[in-house]
């Protein structure tokens, strides 16, 4: 009786103690449920859940809290944005509130928000706390932003020459790490048993390259927020097939040179000839001006023999119809006719002498 009666008080007391658990320490929960990261494409849109009950213990004003968590555990976290008293508040980076917001209503049980076109930046933690005295809870969320893959290229390296070693490769510009790189053969066929592909690099090597191996290959390059791909036809040649395709290139940039060394010795010999007439036709005006000076020349040349001066008074008439006179006549004449001296000459441009 005594053992059953101790045990009935143990159980009493084992009641009241979570009796007052569930009404002081039990009280708002936050109930959203997911991964705890979450990686995401740079330009998406993604929802941080954040969706909590309330309990009847919870009897003080609400309060939603989202900030960013400091990697610094010394450091105090950024508030961001905050439900308080039916009014919304954004005290965050002005930048990121253009993109942020409340899915719903907060006092409704769903603090849930949406960030849009998200960037590289926006990676880092996420706090979701709600209050509601005495009750409180939160949620953490790690948002990882990748660079999705761009599209690759594919190129071959060492030629592909029968029995010597192909290099395939495939490399994406663009896109977060880790990218993984994986060549298949088109239309689901094996890849060359002589074949090894190195993920990190993107490098796929043939050894004992032959015609069989010849295709269509495809690079898809992955990571954890998308995939892109390219395709390479891969040909074989032989070697003597080569040595004909280069002698091929190496006579076709010969007969090219020699075209255009044609071209330039025609050009040189339509400027040479271009030339050569227009000296001609400067020559030709020179020599037609000549006789005119010559002329010109002439008549000072007559002008001078037939006596005629113009700074002088001295008149003579024609040679043919002249008389001969005696010296001292002469001298008569031409002291009486002399005209008187009329000062130091000029050039006249009229009669081309001094005047």
């Amino acid at each position: 009786m005594i053992k059953h009666c101790t045990g009935f008080r143990v159980s009493l007391i084992a009641l009241y103690t979570t009796s007052i658990y569930l009404n002081y320490v039990v009280g708002i929960q936050v109930t959203s449920k997911g991964p705890q990261t979450i990686k995401e494409a740079q330009g998406a849109d993604i929802i941080l859940d954040c969706s909590y009950s309330e309990s009847p213990s919870d009897t003080g004003q609400l309060d939603v809290e989202w900030s960013i968590v400091s990697p610094d555990m010394t450091q105090k976290d950024k508030l961001i944005l905050s439900y308080s008293g039916g009014k919304e508040y954004k005290l965050g980076d002005p930048e990121l509130m253009t993109r942020l917001k409340f899915v719903g209503d907060p006092s409704q049980g769903n603090a849930t928000i949406v960030i849009s076109s998200l960037r590289v930046s926006d990676t880092a933690t996420y706090q979701c706390k709600v209050k509601k005295p005495p009750g409180i809870d939160s949620r953490k969320i790690t948002l990882v932003i990748l660079v999705h893959p761009s599209v690759p290229k594919c190129w071959v390296q060492n030629g592909e020459e029968v029995g010597s070693t192909v290099s395939l490769w495939c490399k994406s510009s663009e896109g977060s790490t880790p990218l993984i790189y994986k060549w298949t053969k088109e239309n689901g066929q094996a890849l060359p048993s002589t074949a090894f592909q190195n993920p990190q690099t993107g490098e796929l090597l043939i050894y004992n390259h032959s015609q069989s191996y010849t295709g269509n290959y495809v690079c898809v390059v992955s990571n954890d927020v998308g995939m892109e791909q390219c395709k390479y036809t891969l040909k074989a040649y032989n070697s003597t097939s080569k040595a004909g395709i280069i002698a091929g290139a190496v006579i076709g940039a010969l007969l090219l040179l020699l075209l255009l060394l044609f071209l330039i010795w025609l050009l040189v010999c339509c400027y040479q000839k271009q030339r050569y007439e227009k000296e001609t036709a400067n020559e030709i005006k020179e020599d037609a001006a000549a006789p005119e000076s010559y002329l010109g020349s002439r008549h000072s040349s007559f002008r001078s023999i037939m006596g005629y001066h113009p700074h002088q008074g001295v008149t003579y008439s024609s040679i043919r119809n002249s008389k001969p006179r005696r010296a001292d006549s002469n001298c008569r004449s031409f002291s009486t006719n002399q005209a008187p001296s009329q000062g130091p000459l000029r050039y006249n441009s009229k009669y081309g002498y001094p005047v």
